[in-house]
């Protein structure tokens, strides 16, 4: 239930949240939420009667499917995912206007478009929402971490293989593992003194919530980066990092998936180098050179 006491939430969120609560919601509340996604300005101007009608459920699923995502009243959902819509248009007035999933019939001038759109809202929603308090912390626990260890199964590992890269070039001891029977290894013989990033956009992959579990079993702090901070990843974390990702019905090419989870690493790894600074630019400097001029790296950490 929701406290009649509480603050309202954000408007600017509701999309976001609704996009998030998506995996933990009914049947009946998700096609609900769907609707609101799908077509969020005219689903605004529906009665409570005439968006059950329309989502084929009942009023009762619609009451609970707002309390669900924080609302008290039906009337501020619908002001508040009206004035979402319009900020939307507005402030992204300059991507492609152009709306719905990607169809088999789509030219690759709409394909283009429609990537384009769900790949620059999708890194909008995430700058806007994402934590701060929760990236200070991540950026504190990989400081004082001896070691980095990255986990993540289909394209969530080439966001781990992303950050494990970026955090070698700055001179951190930084790990991918790719198979998960060897990350699990490898998480058992973990300690305090280190820290492990486990990448899933749903935060339910078996493989990577066993691999985070098993960290921190060994003592290991975790970082979990996921889009549903509910999940069971989200919830096992020390520290969770939320992306706000619109993803099309090809979401097993994870699409606005990726992009917000890269982001959100090159968030994590700018918040390390630039508190070493002087460490991290020397170490950048040394690294640049041995891959553009082989045999200079050594006088380059020199300052020569």
């Amino acid at each position: 239930m929701v406290d009649e006491t509480a603050e309202r939430p954000d408007s600017r969120t509701v999309l976001v949240r609704m996009r998030a609560a998506l995996p933990s919601l009914r049947p009946s509340e998700r096609r609900i939420a769907q609707l609101f996604l799908d077509a969020p300005a005219d689903s605004a101007d529906l009665s409570i009667v005439d968006l059950a009608r329309r989502c084929g459920t009942s009023t009762t699923s619609v009451v609970r499917f707002y309390k669900r995502i924080g609302y008290t009243h039906y009337r501020d959902l619908r002001i508040d995912v009206a004035r979402e819509a319009t900020r939307e248009k507005l402030a992204h007035a300059d991507v492609p206007p152009v709306s719905g999933d990607i169809a088999g019939d789509d030219s690759l001038d709409e394909v283009i478009a429609k990537v384009a759109r769900n790949e620059t809202l999708s890194i909008a929603d995430t700058a806007r929402t994402l934590d701060r308090a929760a990236l200070a912390r991540a950026v504190e626990l990989v400081l004082g971490a001896r070691r980095v260890d990255c986990f993540g199964v289909g394209a969530s590992s080439l966001v781990g293989l992303d950050l494990q890269h970026k955090l070698t070039r700055i001179g951190r001891t930084a790990l991918h593992w790719p198979d998960p029977h060897t990350a699990w290894t490898s998480a058992a013989t973990l300690d305090a003194s280190c820290v492990v990033v486990a990448v899933s956009h749903s935060g339910t992959t078996a493989d990577t919530v066993e691999f985070l579990t098993v960290a921190r079993g060994a003592g290991a702090s975790s970082i979990a980066l996921t889009n549903h901070e509910r999940s069971p990843l989200g919830l096992a974390a020390d520290v969770t990092l939320t992306t706000a990702a619109r993803e099309t019905r090809f979401r097993a090419g994870a699409l606005g998936s990726r992009i917000a989870q890269l982001m959100v690493v090159d968030c994590l790894f700018t918040g390390v180098a630039k508190s070493s600074f002087d460490v991290s630019m020397s170490a950048l400097r040394s690294t640049y050179a041995a891959v553009h001029h082989p045999g200079t790296a050594g006088q380059d950490r020199r300052g020569t």
